[in-house]
C-alpha cells in the first residue's frame, strides 16, 4: 500500500505553524510579543524541567549515581538558561511595559500551574496554591505532586540503596508535609560528604539545583521591582512584595545545613 502521507519536514516535526501562531498579541504596542514570547519559553523549559525530574527521581529511586547525576547537570543547565532570559525581559523599560499591562486583566504569571508542580516536586507543600486554581486538570497535577515523594525523599531512598542509615522518621515519613530539617539525617550526610564517592556528587548537584532555583527566585523579584516597583502584580498579586517572601528559603535545608561542619 503506498503511503501518500506528506514527508515530515523540519517544520511539520517541530509543528512551527501551531507554535508560530501561537502568540496573540492584545495591544499594537511593539513590546507585548516579546512579553508573550519570552513566558511561553519559560513554559516549554517547565515543561522540560518536570520531565527530567521525573527521570531524575527514578534514578534516585534506582540507586543509579551515574543517570542522576547527568540528569541534574541537564536541570542545573536549564535553570541558567532560565535565569538568563530575565536579560531579555528586563531590556523591556517600566514604560513600555505599562503600555500593554493594561490588556492583561487577571492574567499573572501566579497562574502558571506548571512553576507550582515544580515546586510540588522539589518538595512544596502548601494547599495554599490551590486558591488560584478551579477544579480540573491543572489542579488535580499540583495535588498530586504534594502528595507523592520529592525529589529528596528519592534521594533518601538513593541513600539507603548505597548503604547509609536513614532515619526511620525520615525515609518514612508523611510526604503530603512539608520537608523539615533533621539533625539525625544531617549526621548521615557529613558521612556521606566524608566517603567522598558518588553520593557525596550527587550531595552537590542537588545543592546546585537549590541554589540555581534560589538564584531564579532573586533575579525574578529584582525584575519586578525594576518593571513595576511595588505596584500590585497583575492578577491583583501582591507582586514584588510576596516574592521577597520565597527569597532564601533553600528546598533541601539539611544538605545547607550540614555545610558549617564540613
Amino acid at each position: 500500500m503506498t503511503d501518500h502521507s506528506a514527508a515530515l519536514t523540519y517544520s511539520s516535526y517541530l509543528a512551527l505553524d501551531e507554535v508560530l501562531a501561537a502568540q496573540r498579541p492584545r495591544s499594537d504596542e511593539h513590546d507585548e510579543l516579546l512579553f508573550i514570547i519570552i513566558h511561553q519559553v519559560y513554559e516549554l523549559w517547565f515543561k522540560q524541567l518536570i520531565h527530567e525530574f521525573g527521570k531524575l527521581q527514578r534514578a534516585l529511586t534506582n540507586g543509579e549515581t551515574a543517570h542522576a547525576s547527568h540528569t541534574l547537570v541537564r536541570i542545573r543547565a536549564i535553570l541558567k538558561v532560565i535565569v538568563a532570559q530575565i536579560d531579555v525581559l528586563e531590556t523591556m523599560t517600566p514604560r513600555q511595559f505599562t503600555s500593554f499591562r493594561a490588556r492583561l486583566d487577571a492574567s499573572s504569571g501566579f497562574q502558571s500551574a506548571q512553576f507550582r508542580e515544580i515546586e510540588a516536586v522539589l518538595g512544596r507543600r502548601d494547599p495554599r496554591v490551590f486558591n488560584h486554581y478551579p477544579p480540573g486538570p491543572q489542579r488535580e497535577r499540583i495535588e498530586a505532586a504534594m502528595n507523592r515523594p520529592s525529589i529528596f525523599d528519592a534521594f533518601l531512598s538513593y541513600l539507603v540503596l548505597h548503604d547509609y542509615q536513614v532515619p526511620h522518621d525520615r525515609l518514612h515519613r508523611d510526604v503530603s508535609l512539608p520537608l523539615e530539617a533533621s539533625p539525625d539525617l544531617q549526621k548521615t550526610l557529613l558521612q556521606v560528604y566524608k566517603d567522598d564517592a558518588g553520593p557525596a556528587q550527587i550531595c552537590e548537584r542537588l545543592v546546585d539545583l537549590d541554589e540555581g532555583l534560589q538564584e531564579w527566585r532573586y533575579r525574578h523579584v529584582k525584575m519586578v521591582e525594576r518593571v513595576i516597583g511595588d505596584k500590585k502584580g497583575t492578577g491583583g498579586s501582591a507582586g514584588a512584595a510576596y516574592l521577597r517572601t520565597t527569597l532564601f528559603t533553600p528546598i533541601f535545608p539539611d544538605l545547607w545545613a550540614v555545610r558549617s561542619e564540613l
